[in-house]
């Protein structure tokens, strides 16, 4: 089947602003897992007071609202994002935290309305690869950049490393799902999104098709960059782990923000929907401890490059 790229990106945001309830209230635990994420991105960047900075793709903020901190009081950050639903959510943390010097915008990261050479850094965590078109989407980011700013992203490493997102993919696979609706819908930002995207060929080679792990080879990553017009390039891994107090929170965190899987699973009889998730409580055993917590091994991609 063709990819239709339109169609993609119109899913991509109406299943974004459906997804935005369940991100907020998930937000916590998101923010804890993905902090040492968030921190690479910033060290990358090096951001220092009075520079303007973009969050791109930015969901909640959680990135642009740490780097707030450090370039203010004259400097500020940009909290992007093409749902307004997020841009709400993030509006409402950065009230919480007291944040004066953040400013949001709605903003397609495949064509930034901001000016040439407008800001001094760009951050974006887990975007790229849910993008129709990722290179148009990093050569705007140069585009936006100053001479010589940085841009700092993260991606999903291939799936094989990924088993919050392969283990629910192959349950929804083996029951004729297909790996669910395709590569739009909430995407991966974060673990237990976009589980029900992965397709069935999800061990065809990255970059064919946007999806939580597109971009998943280190190798194409950088030549994308290189490709934009990026230069001093840098690609590192970073394991992680995804923490659960229970079986039952993380089916509970994966419905929540996924839709796709959502929408795929409880779509069903609710006989069927409890086979599911006791076949995936025997999916995650390898990961759950005697007490019943969960750790979930999960590895991303980093990069930092120059404009």
């Amino acid at each position: 089947m063709s990819f239709d790229a339109n169609a993609h990106r119109q899913a991509s945001l109406e299943s974004w602003e459906e997804a935005a309830a369940g991100w907020q209230r998930q937000q916590e635990k998101l923010r804890v897992f993905a902090a040492p994420v968030s921190h690479w991105l910033i060290d990358a960047i090096s951001p220092q007071p009075g520079q303007r900075v973009l969050d791109l793709a930015a969901g909640l903020g959680e990135t642009g609202m740490l780097v707030a901190e450090l370039v203010a009081p004259l400097g500020g950050v940009i909290v992007s994002d093409q749902a307004e639903a997020m841009l709400a959510g993030a509006r409402a943390r950065a009230q919480e935290l007291g944040l004066a010097n953040v400013e949001f915008q709605v903003l397609n990261a495949e064509w930034i309305d901001l000016p040439l050479a407008s800001v001094d850094a760009v951050v974006c965590r887990w975007a790229y690869m849910l993008m129709a078109d990722p290179a148009a989407a990093l050569a705007e980011t140069r585009r936006v950049l100053r001479p010589g700013g940085r841009v700092a992203l993260a991606v999903w490493d291939a799936i094989a490393h990924n088993p919050w997102a392969l283990l629910p993919a192959q349950e929804l696979i083996e029951r004729g799902n297909g790996g669910g609706a395709s590569a739009t819908g909430a995407g991966a930002g974060e673990p237990g999104a976009g589980v029900g995207e992965v397709r069935a060929d999800a061990g065809a080679p990255a970059g064919q098709q946007p999806g939580p792990f597109a971009l998943g080879d280190a190798e194409k990553l950088a030549e994308l960059l290189e490709q934009a017009g990026f230069v001093d390039v840098r690609v590192e891994a970073l394991d992680l782990v995804r923490r659960q107090r229970s079986f039952a929170e993380l089916w509970e965190t994966t419905l929540d923000l996924s839709r796709s899987f959502h929408d795929a699973v409880m779509s069903r009889p609710p006989q069927e929907i409890a086979a599911i998730e006791a076949s995936l409580a025997a999916r995650f055993a390898p990961y759950t401890a005697a007490d019943g917590t969960l750790e979930i091994p999960a590895r991303t991609l980093l990069a930092t490059a120059e404009a």
